[in-house]
This record gives C-alpha cells, sequence and structure tokens, in this order.
C-alpha cells in the first residue's frame, strides 16, 4: 500500500469511471447546496460550453482517503460538487434516448464486469441516510416521480435539496435544449471531456483532513496582482521603477492584500463586463492590460482612482461637506448585502463623479435600490452580474441614472416579493428586509449591527386549540394566510425562547418581545408592544402601512 499523498487533475470521465467508487462518511455533514449554487454551477458550465470551444473548465479539488489501484474512496472534502455533478449527469441522461442514454448512463452506475470482478451499483454512495433515495430517484433516473413529492414528506434537508436542484437542472436542460437530442450530447460531452476536477488522494484519514486543512487555509502564497506587478514593472525604463514600486505597495497597503486582489477582481468587470470564465490574471491581462496606454497609466487613471473609490464604498467612509452621512449610511446598507457585485459600479461611478456629493447621494440611493431588489428577488450571480454590466456601460458612456434605475416590472416583482412570505426567504434576506423596514419605519433613525437578531413571529406558527389565538383566528387558512409575512415579524436581540412562542399575545408582548427592560431597540417591535390584541384586521392593515413604507422608500410605486 502507498503511503504517499498524491494528486492529478482528471476529466469527469474519469472521475465517474470504474476507478473511483466514492462514499460519503457518515460523519460528513448532509447534502447542501440549494438551488442558488446549483443554479451558479449550471450557468458557469453553459456559459463557458457556449463561448469557450476549447478551453478546459476546472471544477476545484476533491480530497479523497483511496488506496492507490483500489477504486474505493472515501470522500473528505467534495461532496458538494460530486453529488450536484452526478444529479446534473443524470438528469442529462433521463432526456436522452437510445445509445445515447445507454453511453451517459455508465457514468452515474457501474455496470458491472464479470471478469474485472465488478459489481452493478452507483458510482456515488451518499451518506446512510439520503444513499437509498439518491439512488432510487436520482441515479435511477426517476426525476418525474421525484418532483411529484410533497417537500414536507421528506425525511430531511438534504433530500429537499436534492429534489430541488434535480428539478431545476433538468429544467434547465430543456429550458437550454428545447429537445435537441445532438446539442444535448454535445453539451454532455463536454461535461465529460472538458471539465476537469483535481483529485488528492492519500492512504489516511489523518493525512487526509491535513490536506483538507491545507487546502482551505489560505497562506501568503503569490497572488494574481503579485504577478500582473512583476510584469508591469518589467516593462518599465529601471529609473521609473522604484517610484512605481513604492506607489504600487501603498495602494496595497491602503486597501489590504486580500482587498487588493479583490479590487483588481473588480476593475475586471468594469472592463470585462460579465462573469470571469478564467483565472483573474488571464483575465486581467485580456481585458485590462490591453486598454491600459503604459505601466504609468495602470496605476495613475485605473488602480489609484478605483482603489480610493473600492475604500470609500467598502468602509462607508464617503467624506463631504454636505450629504456624507446619508451617503454612508446606504453604503452600509449596501455591504449588509450577501455578495458584493454591487461594488464594481459605485467604484466605477465614484471614479468619474465622486466629487460631486449631490450626484453621488442620488446614483447610490438608486444602487441601493437595485440591490435590494437583485438581493430580495433572490436572483443568481448570473443574473445580478448581467444587470450590473448595463450599469456599468453607462457609466462609461457618462450617462449615470437610465439602467440603475428599476423598471416597472421590476417594481411589481419586487412588491410581489415583499407581500409574500418573506418568513421563507433565506435567513441573510429576511433580516436584511426586516432591519432596513426598520430604517424605514423610524425615519432613518435606527441603524443596528445587533449581535444576536432573531426574526420571530407574533402570531405563533403552531396554536394550541385551548389557546387565546384559537379564538382570536379560529380560521387555520387565514392563521396560514398571514403567519409569514411582514406584519406578523418582529426583530428581537435576543436568543429564541422556545417556551415564550405559543405565550398568549398579553404574555408575549411584555415577557418576550420587551423583555425585562421592557423596551425594544426596534421600532416594529416598538409598534407592535403599543397594541392591546392581535387580530386579522390588525395584522391586514399593518401589513399594508409596512408595505407602503416599503413602496415610498424605494419608490416603488
Amino acid at each position: 500500500m502507498s503511503k504517499k499523498i498524491s494528486g492529478a487533475e482528471y476529466p469527469l470521465s474519469k472521475i465517474f469511471s470504474s476507478e473511483f467508487d466514492y462514499v460519503i462518511p457518515p460523519y460528513q455533514r448532509p447534502y447542501a447546496w440549494t438551488k442558488d449554487q446549483a443554479g451558479e454551477l449550471f450557468d458557469d458550465l453553459y456559459d463557458f460550453f457556449r463561448n469557450e470551444v476549447e478551453d478546459s473548465y476546472f471544477l476545484g479539488s476533491i480530497v479523497l482517503i483511496k488506496d492507490e489501484g483500489k477504486p474505493a474512496a472515501e470522500v473528505i472534502d467534495g461532496q458538494q460538487r460530486l453529488t450536484t455533478l452526478t444529479i446534473l449527469l443524470s438528469a442529462l441522461t433521463s432526456l436522452l434516448s437510445g445509445d445515447n442514454h445507454s453511453s451517459f448512463y455508465s457514468f452515474i452506475r457501474e455496470p458491472g464486469n464479470v471478469a474485472l470482478k465488478l459489481n452493478p451499483k452507483p458510482r456515488l454512495a451518499l451518506r446512510e441516510r439520503d444513499r437509498g433515495f439518491f439512488a432510487q430517484y436520482v441515479q435511477a433516473l426517476r426525476f418525474d416521480d421525484l418532483v411529484q413529492i410533497d417537500p414536507a414528506q421528506l425525511d430531511n434537508e438534504s433530500q429537499r435539496n436534492i429534489q430541488g436542484n434535480a428539478r431545476l437542472l433538468r429544467d434547465r436542460l430543456q429550458e437550454k435544449f428545447r429537445g435537441d437530442e445532438a446539442a444535448l450530447v454535445d453539451f454532455g460531452s463536454f461535461l465529460l471531456m472538458r471539465c476537469f476536477l483535481v483529485t488528492v488522494t492519500t492512504p489516511s484519514q489523518q493525512s487526509a483532513f491535513r490536506v483538507f486543512s491545507v487546502l482551505n487555509n489560505r497562506g501568503l502564497d503569490l497572488l494574481p496582482t503579485d504577478i500582473i506587478k512583476a510584469e508591469v514593472i518589467g516593462k518599465l525604463p529601471e529609473d521609473k521603477r522604484e517610484a512605481f514600486n513604492d506607489r504600487w505597495e501603498d495602494l496595497e497597503v491602503a486597501t489590504g492584500r486580500d482587498g487588493f486582489n479583490e479590487l483588481f477582481g473588480h476593475i475586471r468587470m468594469i472592463y470585462a463586463r460579465f462573469k470571469a470564465r478564467r483565472m483573474l490574471l488571464e483575465e486581467f491581462k485580456d481585458h485590462v492590460l490591453s486598454q491600459v496606454t503604459s505601466s504609468e497609466a495602470l496605476v495613475d487613471e485605473v488602480v489609484a482612482p478605483y482603489a480610493e473609490a473600492y475604500l470609500i464604498a467598502k468602509q462607508c467612509q464617503y467624506v463631504s461637506t454636505s450629504s456624507a452621512e446619508k451617503i454612508n449610511e446606504l453604503f452600509t446598507w449596501l455591504n449588509r448585502i450577501d455578495n458584493s457585485d454591487w461594488l464594481p459600479v459605485a467604484i466605477a461611478f465614484l471614479a468619474r463623479q465622486g466629487n460631486d456629493a449631490a450626484a453621488v447621494l442620488d446614483f447610490i440611493s438608486r444602487l441601493e435600490r437595485l440591490a435590494a431588489f437583485l438581493h430580495l428577488t433572490a436572483k443568481n450571480v448570473n443574473q445580478r452580474i448581467e444587470r450590473y454590466a448595463l450599469v456599468i456601460e453607462d457609466i462609461l458612456k457618462g450617462v449615470y441614472v437610465d439602467r440603475v434605475e428599476l423598471t416597472p416590472g421590476e417594481c411589481a416583482e419586487m412588491l410581489r416579493a415583499l407581500d409574500g412570505n418573506v418568513y421563507e426567504m433565506t435567513a441573510r434576506r429576511r433580516n436584511y428586509l426586516i432591519l432596513r423596514l426598520d430604517s424605514f419605519v423610524s425615519a432613518m433613525a435606527a441603524n443596528y449591527t445587533p449581535n444576536v437578531l432573531t426574526i420571530e413571529h407574533i402570531l405563533p406558527q403552531t396554536v394550541d386549540p385551548a389557546s387565546e389565538w384559537a379564538t382570536t383566528w379560529p380560521d387555520a387558512v387565514m392563521r396560514m394566510k398571514w403567519l409569514h409575512r411582514l406584519a406578523n415579524l418582529v426583530p428581537l436581540t435576543r436568543a429564541r425562547n422556545s417556551k415564550a412562542l405559543n405565550y398568549d399575545f398579553a404574555k408575549k408582548k411584555s415577557a418576550y418581545f420587551a423583555g425585562s427592560s421592557g423596551v425594544t431597540p426596534y421600532a416594529l417591535t416598538s409598534q407592535v408592544l403599543h397594541q392591546h390584541e392581535w387580530t386579522p384586521a390588525q395584522v391586514e392593515a399593518r401589513q399594508k402601512d409596512l408595505l407602503n413604507a416599503l413602496s415610498a422608500s424605494w419608490r416603488l410605486a
């Protein structure tokens, strides 16, 4: 048995072959990728397939406990990708017929070989709790049966994620290829032959976890910015190199090493205006350096002004004799969104109009609304980048308000999301919305960054038939209609108290919502404390008031 750690790059045709027999060990976390991650992976793969006819697509690395020459492979890192890729290949295969179907199916299940003593079996075995479910529906290609199951009837969140991603990936394949089996086969061949994973194998659990730790804890390795710097300095006359190097390092210190690298990614986006398809180093050369006339111009006209704009937006440090406080408050809310895709837009604008405080306030207020729309309507990274690219294109032309504005359709879509079951949003979206609404209700006087934040129901999720709630809310359909909507939710700066969740209204608001101090920092919660009862009519009126506050503040109507 080999005791060495080895690594190699393999196409998916080799990854899903008889050379590997994957098992997810029981101590691994459940399958956790949602439709956001699965959809982003598909969009990236499809975009690369359409636009890059020769290059290979790198899917990252996986870490396995595996003896050399033996297929048995315990997955230490890479479960999410292997599972999602299996779902994608299974969905694709389910849409094929005849020999095409048979050829692709062999990458999902080992067909068996008596001569080689290989038994028929799935190539990937999930954790024991989900293994049978995954084999029965995904690896057996029973997608129609799978999507018919009520998600509430599935055993756990992992199975619900499998079902959701299976539906999404199959729908995307049908949408993109519209029954064109030849094109679907071409896409499948691209996945198997031009998409690569680096596989790191080690014979022991101890060394496998050591490799995993090293891969996930970055040291001070060379970053793309270091390589760009060396290349650019090499083009300078020797008598200018020291001054250039000092200027470059000053900018790097100001932004921080990782921030500087992030900045270069945003600069790439400003110039390219589409999602990165290759390594930052390659795309920065292709889209930025190819358009900059000299090394001095790169620093003086690109990196320096964009670094200043980056720091203003990222650290909420706009300085002006007027409107600075309002502008920095908007940047604070932008930074609370769970992605930084808005930053290239802000950087591009500030670098051109940053000295005009009135223009900055107007533009950043529009940008904050656009970012909130994309966040709260759960647009994926590709949709966000496409939308922001239009705004950057306007900025580069000197047009500052056209496409940063929400369209009437976008306003209507946002209002539908705000009037829906917002409690069922992801925690980041839900918390952002509730706190933003609270800031509007308090006339922008409140801007909290709580250490503990919970969003709680006023009308509880479970109503005891003997409780006051059952009398006030006798109609179960009416309870479900309002349960998860804005009017029935309040923010609290305290941990969840399971005993208090089902208290009657009077006790709940005094003992739980107000707490021992009898007050709350949140305007939304304070409003509820002043109510004497909690009836369907009051909730409906409150919902209308809250939606009006959001609509007026974000100018949605």
